[in-house]
């Protein structure tokens, strides 16, 4: 018995010897600075930056093979907290957030069938490329909502996405998932924008939607600096946002929209009053 108990000692302590060794021997290193950083990412492991987790952009930071404005979610103080750790010059990129380019919500577009399958836009897409008549309308089914890690997007009762500028930090998620690619990311400092993703002319849009962009050229007549329209289908030239309100009332179908004073109809959300954000937007 005690030979036994001597020999499993052995065992024990020569086991504990050799993996105390084989650890030194295989460590590896981690730099420090990738500590450092992980401490100051928001640790959302959300994706935006182009990896699996924060963990793998902090690696790609310290090793220089990234920039520092990859973590949307962070904003331009994480840039600055960064820019610190690694001893380099800070260049944060503008904000931006995702708009859902579509108002036509059930009620207001007609649909082509009543879809009762999985409540999944890219599965609803691949059955006669949606139950919306509309082709770049939102389906409504919550694909990215669910895809969202930050509870930023809500779904109308009448089947229309709608995100909040508050909540959104531009992680782009959700465009990810869209299969009609009617999300698309905007400039946080703008808050007009036309809510239309479809390129059919106007005499076909009016078929099928009660607000969607007809290409009627009135708003580009209106603030010609403001606005372009290419494909029977206008849009918000962001660099001139400031005017572009000037022409919502002589919209004829109502497709554009300022966030600044509402959301789409059906929408829980508000406009934010807080006066930094408002300012920002």
């Amino acid at each position: 018995m005690l030979a036994a108990i001597l020999s499993l000692g052995c065992i024990g302590l020569v086991a504990a010897i050799a993996l105390g060794f084989a650890a030194k021997k295989f460590a590896v290193e981690v730099d420090p600075r990738e500590l450092a950083v992980l401490e100051v990412l928001p640790g959302a492991n959300c994706g935006a930056c182009g990896f699996p987790g924060c963990a793998g952009y902090a690696k790609a930071l310290v090793a220089g093979k990234i920039d520092l404005n990859q973590c949307p979610p962070g904003g331009a103080e994480l840039v600055t907290q960064l820019a610190n750790i690694l001893g380099v010059e800070a260049s944060a990129a503008a904000p931006e957030v995702a708009v859902v380019l579509c108002q036509g919500d059930n009620h207001r577009a007609q649909l082509k069938y009543r879809y009762l399958g999985l409540e999944d836009c890219t599965a609803a897409q691949k059955i006669a490329d949606g139950p919306k008549s509309c082709p770049g309308g939102c389906l409504g089914l919550g694909s990215c909502q669910r895809a969202c890690p930050f509870n930023a997007i809500e779904i109308t009762p009448e089947g229309l996405a709608v995100i909040s500028r508050e909540k959104c930090t531009g992680c782009r998620k959700c465009i990810s998932v869209c299969p009609r690619q009617t999300i698309r990311m905007t400039p946080l400092e703008s808050t007009v924008h036309v809510l239309c993703n479809s390129h059919d002319k106007g005499a076909l849009v009016r078929k099928y939607c009660q607000i969607g962009c007809i290409g009627c050229h009135i708003c580009q007549k209106t603030v010609p600096q403001a606005y372009r329209v290419e494909n029977f289908l206008a849009e918000v030239v962001y660099e001139e946002h400031l005017v572009a309100m000037e022409a919502i009332d002589k919209c004829p179908t109502k497709c554009i929209r300022d966030f600044a004073t509402g959301y789409p109809d059906g929408s829980s959300l508000l406009p934010s009053t807080d006066p930094e954000k408002s300012d920002a937007a």
